[in-house]
């Protein structure tokens, strides 16, 4: 923790020419008795008994024993020193292709493609980073705020809204409302990931402004630091919580989710309990998996009031429809069919909102391995709701909340799974 205090109370080879067989001096085709002097209707050629791309010379064996060297002997005029080739009937097959240089030609066409290739795609990749909706979240955060520890590992914000959730009031539609906080951890060698909710009624101290020390302020719910400051005092309060450095902040719209389903075709999500939605039209879930459409799937991760464990289960929900998404993405062929690829690219760059300095081709580049299998969704240690000030709210249990956020700091979460399994 930084030496600001802690919301909880505590420290903080050279190419032969056409038409020659490959040796100093070879005749033209058309000298050649019996020949019409047209390719693929010359007589065979004479010399060394292989062709200039290493394969055996057109129309004539590989080698033939004539007593002294090689068949016909080399050398004088029309057929050699002993006279013209043996009288018959002119070779009239076709020429075989010359492989190495057909190949020659192919790569090198391959290559320009690829090239070509390359850069299209590049400016497909810059093109959907420009179409990212982009956000100051790091407006004034300067004093006190943590210093990066591990270079290679990086920590998102994840801030999960819906500007379209049916029961928000007509004047707050549009608004922020941060129904869904997730510290990811990416470690150095990218290859997993650690999402870490955090529940919006954790009772916290939320700092007096963005650039205010971590001990100013006051305590409250920390979704209410979205009404204090906005995103910007929300990655504050969040960083003075966790004394974790944040790198990029991503807000994520889960009613803009409805167009990223549909274009991955839907998703199975595990029903828990069979329930019937509070929002219209009254969708029935019945225990099991069920594959949803976009409209079904967050019907499903609003629903909190009919589970034992509230905003709990809903936060467990959204996790699993995470999951579930990235797992879609990676094995449901999008990735091999260019139009619903480009469908589904498209709607995640609707849904996101991203911090200046994000890059979502860096991202999607150093990345690319990560799938539903390597990434570990964890809760944010507390323990349980209270009634505080005369609302209900989510106590953090400290100790094992400070264990937990150093070995994000560190990137040492391998070790932090290893101790705590359960």
């Amino acid at each position: 923790m930084s030496a600001n205090s802690s919301p909880w109370g505590g420290p903080a080879g050279r190419a032969s020419v056409p038409g020659s067989v490959g040796i100093p001096g070879a005749m033209d085709r058309s000298a050649v008795p019996g020949s019409s002097g047209r390719v693929g209707s010359a007589a065979p050629a004479y010399g060394s008994g292989r062709s200039s791309s290493g394969g055996p010379s057109y129309g004539a064996p590989s080698s033939r024993s004539s007593g002294d060297g090689d068949w016909p002997p080399r050398g004088g005029g029309p057929g050699g020193p002993g006279g013209p080739p043996p009288a018959g009937r002119p070779y009239k097959g076709k020429r075989k292709p010359k492989w190495g240089r057909i190949a020659l030609v192919v790569g090198a066409v391959l290559i320009v493609a690829g090239i070509i290739a390359g850069i299209s795609l590049y400016g497909y990749a810059n093109g959907l980073n420009d179409d990212l909706k982009r956000t100051d979240a790091f407006s004034e955060i300067t004093n006190g705020r943590p210093a990066k520890t591990v270079d290679g590992a990086l920590n998102v914000l994840l801030v999960g809204s819906d500007s379209r959730d049916p029961d928000a009031a007509k004047d707050t539609t549009n608004a922020w409302r941060a129904d869904t906080l997730i510290l990811m951890h990416i470690p150095a060698d990218h290859k997993s990931a650690q999402l870490i909710s955090i529940p919006r009624d954790l009772w916290v101290n939320i700092p007096s402004a963005n650039d205010a020390a971590c001990d100013s302020g006051s305590r409250a719910k920390i979704n209410a630091a979205f009404a204090f400051g906005g995103l910007p005092r929300a990655v504050r309060t969040v960083e003075c919580m966790t004394d974790v450095h944040l790198d990029h902040v991503l807000a994520i719209d889960f009613g803009g989710f409805k167009e990223v389903t549909d274009a991955l075709g839907g998703v199975d999500l595990k029903v828990d309990q069979s329930i019937t939605s509070i929002h219209k039209p009254h969708r029935k879930f019945v225990k099991g998996t069920m594959h949803m459409n976009g409209e079904q799937a967050l019907d499903w991760i609003r629903q909190r009031k009919q589970f034992p464990r509230g905003d709990f289960d809903r936060m467990r929900h959204q996790q699993e429809f995470l999951k579930a998404l990235m797992d879609k993405a990676a094995s449901g062929g999008t990735l091999s069919n260019p139009s619903k690829l480009n469908d589904f690219l498209k709607s995640v760059t609707k849904a996101v909102t991203a911090d200046q300095d994000f890059s979502l081709t860096d991202m999607a580049v150093q990345f690319r391995s990560l799938r539903g299998e390597n990434l570990t969704f964890i809760t944010s240690p507390n323990k349980g709701s209270e009634t505080i000030s005369g609302q209900s709210v989510v106590v953090a249990d400290r100790d094992k909340a400070l264990v937990l956020y150093k070995a994000v700091a560190s990137d040492k979460m391998t070790e932090w799974m290893t101790a705590n399994k359960s």
